[in-house]
């Protein structure tokens, strides 16, 4: 499983504006492994995070997974 560095060449996977609101993770994972992580994702749900798009990339697996930016 590998999370989008930034700078690369592959355009984000969401709109532009989910960044102003929220704290955003994408992962990539093949389905097997997506499959198998079953139980990381519970966890990622039940600290905060929301599971706001699924897609398939090429051989991949794009997650994104989004938090509600919180003020400082």
């Amino acid at each position: 499983m590998t999370t989008q560095p930034p700078g690369s060449s592959k355009p984000a996977p969401y709109p532009p504006h989910w960044e102003t609101v929220a704290d955003l993770r994408v992962f990539r994972a093949t389905a097997e492994e997506w499959e198998k992580l079953i139980g990381w994702r519970t966890d990622m749900l039940k600290r905060g995070w929301k599971l706001l798009k699924v897609l398939s990339e090429d051989a991949e697996v794009v997650a994104i997974f989004g938090r509600t930016k919180t003020k400082e």
